[in-house]
This record gives C-alpha cells, sequence and structure tokens, in this order.
C-alpha cells in the first residue's frame, strides 16, 4: 500500500544514489574525463538495482510519477529564473532564436516522420513512435515525463519509457559526442577562447569548487524571522504549480478529449503570477538565483527518478526500431548544428553550436556545461542570447509537447508532423533572406 511513508522512502533512497553518483565522479577518472554528470550516475544505479532491474533497493512502483510532478515544478521555476538583464544584442538574439527554433521543429517532424512512414513498415509501431526521440533529445527527462504522462492518459503505455530512455541515451550523446567536439574544435582552431582540452579547471572535472572560487547561492530576499527565504520561493513554485494542476484538472473535467500537461498549465500560471509582481513592483523579492537553483535541484532529481523508472522489457520490445530512431536522431541533429551552426552564428560559432548540441541532446544544463568547457569565462554571451531567445522559443516547445498527444488521438498526427517541418522551412528561409544572405554579400 503507498503511503506518505513510501514517498519519503523513495526520495531517500534517490538521494543516497545522487550523493554516491557525486561521489563517484570526485573519485573516479573516468567520470571526470567525461564529465558523467551524477545524476545520470544515480539513475543507472537506480535502474540497475531497483526495482526495474536487480530489486534490491526497495523503491515502489511510483517512479515515473514522480517524474511527471517534478517536471510542473521546474517549469513552475521557469517564469522567475531568468533576470533577463544585459545589453541588447538584437541580430545574434535574432539569429540564436532562428537557429534554436529550426533546429527544434525539424527535430520534431523528423522523427515523427521516420517513425510514420518508414520504420512502421518493418515493426508493428504505433504512429506516434517516432516523436520519442524529440521527446527525449530536445526536451530531456523533463519532456520525455511530461509526454509520456500525456500519452499515458490517452492509452499509449509505452510511451513513457521510450522517451526517458531517448532522454538517457540523448544524455549520454550530449557528453561524450560533445567532448569529442570540443577536442575536434581545439585541434583544428574553432574555438575561441581555449586552445588545449588539458587547459580546464579541476573544478569542471571534479564538480567540487574551491573556497576562492565559491559563489552566492542567491539573495536571501525574506527574513527568517518570517519566513526562511528558500521556504518563501519553495512556496510561490509550489503554489504555481498547484494552480497548474487545478486547471489541468479543471480542462480535463470539461474537455475531457483535450488532456492539458499540468507543466504547461504551471508555466502559463508562473507567466500570469509573474506580470502580476511586475504590475505591483514586488518581483524583487524573487531571487531569479535562488529559483534556477531550485529548478536544477529538481532537475537532478527528475534525472534519476526518470531513468530509475525505465522498463527494461519495454525497451527490448522496441530494441531494433528504437536503435535506429535514436541513432539517426543523432547523426541529423551534429549535421545541423554543425552545418547551420556555420552558416548562421555570426561569430563564436563553434561555441553557440557547442552549446545548442548539449540543449537539443540533453538538456540546457548539459549545453551549459559543455559551453563553459569551450568559454570557461561565458565571454560569447551564448546564455544571453538564449535566455532572450528563449521567451519565443518556450511558448512553441510547450505547444510541441501539448498537442502532440492530441494530435495523434485524434487522428491529426501527420498534420501535425507537417505543420511543425514547414514552420521549420519558413523560419529558416527568414534567417536566410534575413541574415545568412546578407553574411554571403559581405
Amino acid at each position: 500500500m503507498y503511503t506518505p511513508w513510501t514517498l519519503f522512502v523513495d526520495v531517500g533512497f534517490i538521494a543516497c544514489l545522487l550523493l554516491l553518483g557525486k561521489l563517484i565522479r570526485v573519485k573516479l577518472r573516468f567520470a571526470q574525463r567525461y564529465f558523467i554528470p551524477p545524476s545520470l550516475i544515480a539513475g543507472f544505479l537506480g535502474l540497475a538495482f531497483g526495482p526495474g532491474g536487480l530489486g534490491w533497493i526497495p523503491m515502489s512502483d511510483q517512479l515515473g510519477t514522480y517524474a511527471g510532478i517534478l517536471i510542473a515544478l521546474i517549469f513552475a521555476c521557469l517564469p522567475f529564473s531568468s533576470s533577463h538583464k544585459g545589453e541588447k544584442q538584437g541580430e545574434n538574439i535574432g539569429r540564436m532564436w532562428a537557429y534554436s527554433q529550426t533546429g527544434m521543429l525539424w527535430q520534431w517532424a523528423f522523427g515523427g516522420l521516420l517513425g510514420y512512414f518508414i520504420l512502421s513498415r518493418f515493426w508493428p509501431l504505433e504512429g506516434y513512435f517516432g516523436l520519442c526521440m524529440p521527446a527525449g533529445y530536445c526536451g530531456g527527462h523533463g519532456t520525455a515525463a511530461a509526454i509520456g504522462q500525456s500519452f499515458l492518459k490517452m492509452g499509449g503505455d509505452d510511451m513513457l519509457t521510450l522517451a526517458m530512455t531517448a532522454a538517457t541515451v540523448g544524455i549520454l550523446a550530449s557528453v561524450f559526442i560533445g567532448l569529442a567536439l570540443v577536442k575536434w574544435g581545439t585541434r583544428h582552431g574553432h574555438t575561441s577562447f581555449i586552445t588545449d582540452f588539458a587547459e580546464l579547471p579541476d573544478e569542471l572535472r571534479t564538480g567540487l569548487i574551491p573556497m576562492n572560487k565559491r559563489e552566492s547561492m542567491g539573495e536571501a530576499t525574506s527574513s527568517s524571522i518570517s519566513i526562511d527565504s528558500l521556504a518563501f520561493h519553495v512556496c510561490i513554485i509550489c503554489m504555481v504549480a498547484l494552480g497548474g494542476y487545478g486547471i489541468s484538472q479543471f480542462v480535463s473535467y470539461w474537455l475531457p478529449q483535450l488532456e492539458m500537461p499540468v507543466f504547461s498549465c504551471a508555466f502559463v500560471v508562473g507567466i500570469l503570477l509573474k506580470l502580476c509582481f511586475d504590475r505591483a513592483k514586488v518581483t524583487f523579492y524573487v531571487s531569479p538565483k535562488a529559483m534556477g537553483h531550485l529548478s536544477g535541484t529538481f532537475t537532478d532529481f527528475l534525472v534519476a527518478f526518470g531513468i530509475s523508472s525505465i522498463k527494461l522489457s519495454v525497451v527490448m520490445q522496441y530494441l531494433v526500431p528504437l536503435l535506429i530512431l535514436l541513432i539517426c536522431g543523432l547523426f541529423v541533429t551534429l549535421l545541423y548544428v554543425l552545418f547551420i551552426g556555420r552558416k548562421l552564428m555570426k561569430d563564436y560559432w563553434f561555441e553557440k553550436a557547442l552549446f545548442t548540441w548539449g540543449w537539443f541532446t540533453g538538456t540546457m544544463a548539459m549545453g551549459i556545461a559543455l559551453l563553459r568547457i569551450a568559454d570557461p569565462d561565458m565571454r560569447s554571451r551564448c546564455l544571453e542570447n538564449y535566455a532572450l531567445a528563449y521567451l519565443f522559443i518556450a511558448p512553441v516547445e510547450i505547444c510541441l509537447v501539448t498537442f502532440a498527444p492530441v494530435a495523434f488521438a485524434n487522428g491529426y498526427g501527420l498534420i501535425f508532423l507537417g505543420l511543425a517541418a514547414f514552420a521549420g522551412c519558413c523560419i529558416m528561409g527568414y534567417a536566410w533572406r534575413r541574415y545568412m544572405k546578407h553574411d554571403n554579400k559581405c
């Protein structure tokens, strides 16, 4: 029987695995050499020794449900986790937007069409099978959890495992291929800020920051005599996520054919609350740094829970078509990131392509990790450009994840994929006329 103590035990075991993963990262040179995240190590340990593997760790069968809750909390943080300060760089932001938005749309279209028209001819697959690749790659474990939960409500029982598997493969690819790209870039003179991979500081390898390089995790905006500042921020996040859950349940009750994911609704509630805070001029009491760290905390637990919840029997059932889908997805994504990045980005193209590779195959955190290797002092301003460009990317990403299950459940899957491909072509056509054609003339 599931009780609150079951939740306590599950979280406790995952916390122990995360600490063990951190210890392995600190002590094992292999983990340092390839920058393997402790959350990934914890997830594999949970998969191997948890209920889906040897069964030595007595965790419950609700690990996949936790992933769905955590992604709602992560999206509740997003509207508050960026201050968007700094000098505006309109052209660079426009280039980053076109580059990222087109890549995302084409990845969804490519994965869906590959599964719909080719793989389904050789294996008895559902029409939405190919979506597990972009859901896991471009969205990471968060989007994999969100779309898996949505398909689960519509009868797609295997989608959660398939998307989580794709996300896990994506993170591994972002790490190993990303590091190979850094070495390739330094050898061929594409990097702007490092000339040798061996120059990287120890704190990037071990993950332990020395005393003289430590930074604040965020300002205290509330006196602990009333409510602790961290508790204040957690309360905001939980309130936003609860509002998202309420809206999702309301829509589900009145429009059963339209399943609105909790994370999508939480993101909307967060934006509305942020606008209210801005209007009331109290936004400065919310620390973007604190929100960013809480989002990172939820993400670490999400990755560990997500990988631990993978059903190996389902993976084995779809092993061959899944491998074909994931390998083709990696190859096409790599070609896009390098070729279009070099053509579209006016300056620091390699650093921006490296960040985009980490984001398109793993998570934004993996993109940042790879970027810090090639650009330790963040002089390329890639993150500033991305943060502002993401204001326009996020609604499209949420629409993709929200309406893909609805489209396929109602027989409009092919139209959905066609629209994604067409929209990507339109944006790239705009980018060619606005930026690349101008660059060639110069």
